[in-house]
């Protein structure tokens, strides 16, 4: 099997330029004029154009928003680099909501893109070597 994850934007190019910017992907193919998929290493994602106000299935009383909305399905980033990636897509336009660092987890910062959506970023556990142990 094979999935992808597809973002709604109000605008596409940018939402191509923030998904660079803070996590570096880039541009590999515009299937339709309104749908990017960016890359990158062996993750992808796509970037879609949607009016906002139009609605998102028939029969459906909901609408797309670009303010800051919940849904209950988002994007995890594990990243080697947690302070520059967060810092890069603050930069970008990113909004931290709350950042967790510290104890027994990996560090991890809850994040909204400039569109509303959603997303974590996560970082590595530090790993703890072992008594005796060479690094």
């Amino acid at each position: 099997m094979k999935y992808s994850v597809s973002i709604d934007v109000p605008d596409l190019e940018s939402g191509i330029r923030f998904y660079a910017a803070a996590f570096g992907f880039s541009e590999s193919s515009r299937p339709v004029e309104s749908y990017a998929i960016l890359k990158k290493d062996d993750a992808e994602i796509g970037i879609i154009e949607k009016k906002a106000g139009t609605s998102p299935a028939k029969d459906c009383g909901d609408v797309r928003r670009y303010e800051r909305h919940w849904t209950p399905v988002h994007i995890d980033f594990y990243v080697d680099d947690f302070e520059k990636t967060l810092n890069a897509a603050i930069k970008a336009g990113a909004k931290c909501e709350q950042e967790f660092e510290g104890g027994k987890h990996p560090p991890v910062a809850f994040c909204s893109d400039p569109f509303g959506n959603g997303f974590c970023i996560i970082g590595r556990r530090l790993s703890k070597k072992a008594p005796g142990k060479a690094p």
